[in-house]
């Protein structure tokens, strides 16, 4: 089994060193060359994950059809904002029955497409295609840390292919047939961890992130009942579990992005001083419009979005969402309350 790997970051190494580690031969597409020189040189990327020695099994290229020539599946890591432009460079040098997984997490920003519909407006055939999400730092899974994630794929075989590929005595694999939902999940919990990253800026408690914690994963509930995703995936791996570790670790760069933004930061600087690529900075964009045109309010969305884009401030923000009306918890997430009970 050959398996292309297309994105040379954090999580696309890691994932090279798990199924390189499991024996599989892995080709993995850097986008810059000196990246891809340094792997094949001495089993280490030169910028990401430096301390992580890669295994034998792992070639890398910046040639992106010879990472794709003969390989069995395709996992795709590129940031979400590249996930269009990488599938039409592997258009031409790929089969529409190649399986294909896609682990960058976003809404896709002017069309509101999920990533599985931006692969299948490119690539077709949606039945090939699957989304893997979970409570996974690239850290802490090249070092083998126990962890666990969800495969969500439009056809079960596939799904089963993918949790076979990806399962470890160290990485334990789930499916989940909601591809809407699991998608969703790992959108939109980034959003609420730039969230939780401006309330340790501001020097705010451990009630204020709880707050923001369970309110951020009841929009993210109410958005996936609008759209038809099982509510039950929003309590799960992709739902919950990513939510805690993304608002909480040391390791979360869209947690880092809110605590770095509200010290005085710029989306750029902490680009230029990490590196790495805060999805909840796209996606507050994205997930906000997509909320928009299906009719829906996602207070938490837009504050991060007026915070990073439109000038506001943080302590303002955050008195606005103390501020609004009174609601019902369960509003608007699909949920039916026996009122006698």
């Amino acid at each position: 089994m050959s398996i292309a790997v297309i994105g040379a970051g954090s999580w696309g190494t890691a994932v090279a060193a798990l199924l390189g580690g499991k024996g599989i031969d892995v080709q993995l597409w850097a986008r810059e060359t000196e990246i891809a020189e340094g792997i094949n040189a001495v089993h280490r990327n030169p910028l990401y994950l430096k301390d992580i020695e890669l295994p034998a099994r792992v070639v890398a290229t910046h040639e992106i059809d010879e990472a794709l020539n003969g390989v069995t599946a395709v996992v795709m890591v590129t940031p979400s904002h590249g996930v269009r432009g990488t599938a039409e460079t592997m258009l031409p040098h790929i089969s529409n029955t190649l399986p294909i997984v896609n682990l960058s997490k976003g809404v896709e920003r002017g069309s509101d497409m999920r990533m599985t519909q931006v692969l299948e407006d490119v690539l077709g055939n949606c039945a090939r295609l699957a989304a893997l999400s979970g409570p996974n730092h690239a850290e802490e899974v090249s070092k083998q840390v126990p962890s666990a994630t969800v495969i969500a794929a439009y056809d079960e075989s596939v799904g089963r292919m993918f949790q076979d590929l990806f399962m470890s005595p160290t990485f334990r694999v789930y499916t989940n047939p909601d591809v809407v939902g699991v998608e969703l999940c790992a959108a939109c919990k980034n959003v609420v961890a730039v969230a939780a990253g401006l309330s340790d800026g501001l020097g705010y408690g451990d009630n204020t992130k709880a707050t923001l914690m369970t309110r951020g994963l009841a929009e993210m509930a109410r958005l996936g009942a609008k759209l038809g995703a099982n509510p039950l995936t929003f309590m799960g791996l992709a739902g919950v579990g990513d939510l805690i570790a993304t608002c909480t670790s040391r390791h979360s760069r869209n947690r880092g992005l809110g605590e770095h933004i509200a010290r005085g930061g710029t989306i750029e600087s902490y680009a230029e001083e990490t590196h790495m690529v805060a999805e909840g900075a796209t996606s507050c964009i994205s997930v906000d419009d997509l909320a928009h045109r299906e009719g829906l309010e996602l207070p938490i969305t837009h504050q991060v979005r007026a915070i990073l884009y439109e000038g506001a401030s943080p302590l303002t923000g955050g008195e606005m969402l103390m501020g609004r009306a009174a609601k019902d918890e369960l509003h608007g997430m699909g949920i039916v309350v026996d009122e006698e009970a």
